[in-house]
């Protein structure tokens, strides 16, 4: 495989000669020279790159180089595959040699899926730019391995109506673009980022459709972090809830996490390591703690649907040029990597889809773990600057680390457990819920109305949150489980627990979950002390 040193070299090259924009020239004329059918030398440069990294690419921008990119190789299809709150086209290129960009044609072809996707907050702009990179790469011929193996679905803009919203002061001291990056949440006011298991969204609906009918067996989540000052250009993530399927967290932990964070420190000198901040909590002495194992989040939500999720977080601190590099560079390596386990992720994820969960103890709430010793984390330093426009400060990271040990939060064990029953009943009168299970892709079916035992549970107290969050007042409920026997009313619904999203049902459904519908809300009319949920519990295996 051709070694990315090539293409810096080419960079520098140009750079030596008439500037920045010659090496990006330079970039377009090394990838040309690959493939004579490659589009002209710099037809597909990015706006980051046109504009020396000063400007990051609009809706429009990358709607253009899909479609350009498309018309100039017929294994790049284009299509989209929803709309945002404002009626934006969420843009999709499928890389693949099928007949077209549907569903049906990529799981036809038999290879492993992954999907990528960047932009899910609209000022983290580093993954949409290194996505259309990394486009451009596979247009010149690099690369064509993979396509032995996989189906790319690249999907740089997420968050497309936040992407619109441009101001210089978004984002507060990162570094870069300067010409401004739009903001968090989407239109309607929402983090995309925490709207996986609500679906309160146009945007998260879209991409839970997305996952239901392309059924990527990997994902990839791409942004940037400005917490602490460490010394890491990514950090990153796999699934975090504790009913993850274990061989995915092995396949993550184990295998592809540690070979692609060597890999990197080999051929860049970069430093790479699990997403975390350095604080101290609950009296505690300074720890690395991750942040949360709810399924709001994508690679959460992805593990409970049995997917090999990966959360990667670009230093905001390192200049925007880097910062879509080692981006891009996490992006190639992991697909290198699934590339050579192409078989094993599929067999992981058919495993997972297999296993049953009916009668297992599973996870409805968890808190940090501690790691059994203490590690070493690589800290850093930055340097603060004036935005040139607004004499706003900004922050850039200093070449130099040291190493600070402290244990690890970087998992999650259960607090509160249940077991998974074999079916739910769920009433007619609960449109709203019943609306959004299909929306994941939950399959229902009409429950006959015939006698049976079921599980009820008996509502000791509800605590709900003062403040709303994300447009909803949380709640926690508190009780237990009692039998009772109930005859199904016509339109009743079963959602059986032996189907693969069985995890994902679970932490809907269940009333104590802490990311389920109970706990955003959706029931609260109908959740008193003393009252039963009104969904019930089929029990048996």
């Amino acid at each position: 495989m051709e070694k990315r040193a090539e293409r810096m070299a080419a960079w520098k090259a140009g750079a030596a000669t008439s500037g920045r924009l010659a090496a990006y020239t330079a970039v377009a004329a090394v990838l040309t020279a690959c493939d004579a059918a490659a589009p002209p030398d710099t037809a597909f440069l990015t706006r980051a790159e046109r504009t020396e990294y000063r400007e990051t690419s609009s809706h429009a921008d990358v709607v253009d180089f899909l479609e350009r990119a498309a018309a100039s190789d017929p294994s790049v299809h284009y299509t989209t595959y929803g709309y945002t709150n404002e009626g934006r086209a969420l843009p999709l290129a499928v890389v693949a040699d099928v007949e077209d960009p549907g569903p049906a044609s990529v799981r036809a072809s038999g290879k492993t899926v992954v999907y990528l996707q960047g932009n899910i907050h609209g000022g983290e702009v580093c993954g949409k730019e290194a996505l259309q990179m990394l486009l451009r790469d596979l247009l010149a011929g690099r690369h064509r391995e993979w396509r032995e193996s996989m189906v790319l679905l690249i999907a740089p803009i997420y968050n497309a109506d936040g992407n619109e919203r441009v101001s210089l002061t978004n984002r507060g001291r990162q570094h870069g673009p300067i010409g401004g990056m739009g903001q968090r949440p989407n239109a309607q006011g929402y983090d995309l980022n925490r709207d996986h298991m609500k679906l309160d969204s146009p945007e998260a609906r879209s991409v839970a459709r997305l996952f239901s009918e392309y059924d990527p067996h990997v994902a990839i989540d791409l942004h940037t972090t400005n917490g602490t000052r460490h010394a890491y250009h990514i950090t990153y993530s796999p699934p975090l809830h504790p009913n993850t399927p274990a061989a995915i967290d092995d396949f993550l932990r184990e295998g592809l996490l540690p070979h692609v964070t060597g890999e990197i420190r080999a051929k860049h000198g970069w430093e790479y390591y699990y997403y975390g901040n350095a604080s101290a909590r609950g009296g505690d002495a300074r720890g690395w703690y991750t942040f949360d194992h709810r399924p709001r989040f994508n690679n959460n939500y992805l593990g409970l649907r049995n997917r090999i999720g990966i959360l990667s977080e670009a230093y905001a601190y390192a200049s925007f040029e880097e910062r879509v590099l080692s981006t891009l560079y996490f992006v190639e390596e992991i697909l290198d990597y699934v590339h050579e386990q192409a078989d094993e992720v599929r067999r992981i994820v058919a495993d997972a889809d297999a296993a049953g969960v009916v009668g297992d103890s599973l996870a409805l709430r968890a808190a940090p773990e501690r790691s059994a010793a203490p590690v070493d984390i690589l800290m850093g330093a930055t340097t603060e600057e004036a935005h040139p426009l607004t004499g706003r400060p900004l922050l850039l990271r200093r070449d130099t680390q040291y190493v600070e040990t402290m244990y690890e939060y970087g998992t999650f064990a259960p607090t509160l457990r249940g077991r998974v029953p074999r079916a739910y009943l769920i009433p007619a009168g609960l449109e709203e819920v019943l609306t959004r299970l299909a929306a994941h892709g939950i399959a229902l079916e009409p429950a006959e109305a015939t006698p049976m035992d079921v599980e009820a549970f008996r509502i000791d107290s509800v605590r709900t949150t003062e403040r709303p969050f994300q447009g909803r007042n949380e709640q926690s409920l508190f009780g237990r489980y009692e039998p009772g026997r109930v005859t199904p009313a016509p339109g009743d619904m079963w959602a059986r627990a032996d189907q693969p999203l069985g995890r994902l049902l679970f932490s809907l459904v269940e009333p104590q979950s802490d990311d389920g519908f109970a706990n955003w809300g959706f029931l609260a009319d109908r959740l008193r002390a003393g009252e039963l949920y009104p969904i019930l519990r089929v029990p048996g295996g």
